[in-house]
């Protein structure tokens, strides 16, 4: 769970021995490192992570940081997440931690990945040198089709993500992946038919219209590479370097401001006006640069629906159900005194008499 934002963020720290598996084992001695000590290292929520010492040929020590998956798209977690920080580690080294490997454990049902060891100081880094690099990885990387999209799935958390294809359009992509996480939501969480018909309307109205405006009357945006997931605790400030970095990302070519959507929530730290602010003077907001918010209350609706597929049952469905509705409201007002009085009519006839008020004043 996230560290509420009135509290500081304790570093991860190791914490007891952990017994490796052999293929990893074998996959170090491959790097020319054998293994001194191996610790269960911080605290994540779905994977193992570990802190491992070795000793290189000559008596020099290296660290290593592992990350182990277990369960639902284990596979694709470890190879979205090692083909993610290759790509962003090839534009900006300092940026991320190197990947070195990944692969599946011999002694269990389990993948892993193998990549550089960084000292985790302040979290999230000052904002200033930290919004510089991020912005900086946006605009000077190229992706290698022209296109939006990747060469791989990656994922958000163990969600896998629609990532893995090309779209010369970015309004297009993010239909498609919104589309995507919006049929996870609904396998997990269930029917709900006022939500659902919101869903269908922000893919075939509220996309074209806020994203199409990007790429219309002569103007156009770059794919840029992004992290995918970049909150509070998956950003650092290298104690060794100083340097700020990201890590654990799911990353694709997108528009640069969709990395800011999960900034929105006030849980997170990056949220502050100083870390959003500061961004947009390394990276201007893209044209027309007045609906920038309401590009990035867009965005926040892939995250907090994420949240949602990794949290069934969570309040983030309900957020998700009021921010479309805002935006459907702005810029489709009749359409949508049209929706809430079809939704109200099906509040009615599945609530019973006594609901009706109730029923379509939640609507609104």
């Amino acid at each position: 769970m996230p560290t509420p934002p009135n509290q500081k963020i304790k570093p991860p720290s190791i914490y007891g021995y952990f017994s490796l598996d052999d293929a990893v084992i074998d996959k170090l001695s491959e790097l020319g490192a054998n293994v001194v000590s191996s610790h269960a290292y911080g605290r994540s929520q779905w994977y193992q992570c570990v802190k491992v010492v070795t000793e290189l040929a000559g008596g020099a020590t290296k660290s290593y940081f592992i990350k182990i998956a277990t369960g639902t798209n284990c596979e694709i977690v470890c190879k979205g997440e090692f083909e993610s920080m290759k790509a962003i580690n090839a534009v900006l080294p300092t940026i991320a931690p190197e990947p070195y490997v990944w692969g599946k454990q011999k002694n269990k049902e389990a993948y892993y990945m193998i990549s550089e060891f960084r000292i985790i100081g302040q979290q999230p880094p000052e904002p200033k040198r930290f919004t510089a690099r991020l912005a900086e990885l946006h605009r000077v990387s190229i992706s290698p089709t022209g296109k939006f999209g990747f060469h791989t799935t990656t994922c958000f958390g163990r969600a896998a993500q629609l990532s893995d294809i090309w779209e010369s359009s970015w309004a297009k992509l993010y239909e498609k992946q919104l589309a995507h996480m919006f049929a996870l939501d609904l396998g997990l969480n269930g029917s709900w038919p006022e939500f659902q018909r919101m869903c269908d309307l922000t893919l075939k109205n509220t996309i074209p219209r806020l994203l199409g405006a990007l790429e219309s009357n002569g103007r156009s945006i770059k794919p840029c590479l992004v992290h995918g997931d970049c909150w509070d605790e998956n950003t650092a400030t290298d104690l060794e370097t100083g340097e700020p970095f990201i890590f654990d990302s799911g990353a694709f070519y997108g528009h640069n401001e969709f990395e800011l959507g999960t900034w929105r929530t006030p849980l997170h730290r990056l949220s502050g006006k100083e870390y959003v602010d500061a961004y947009k003077r390394n990276f201007a907001p893209s044209e027309p640069a007045e609906e920038w918010d309401d590009r990035n209350l867009l965005y926040s609706i892939r995250f907090d629906i994420g949240c949602s597929i990794l949290e069934p049952g969570c309040s983030q469905r309900a957020d998700v159900f009021a921010n479309m509705k805002q935006l459907f409201r702005k810029y489709f007002p009749e359409d949508y005194a049209a929706f809430i009085q079809d939704i109200g009519e099906l509040a009615v006839s599945t609530a019973g008499v006594g609901g009706e008020k109730q029923n379509i004043k939640k609507l609104e």
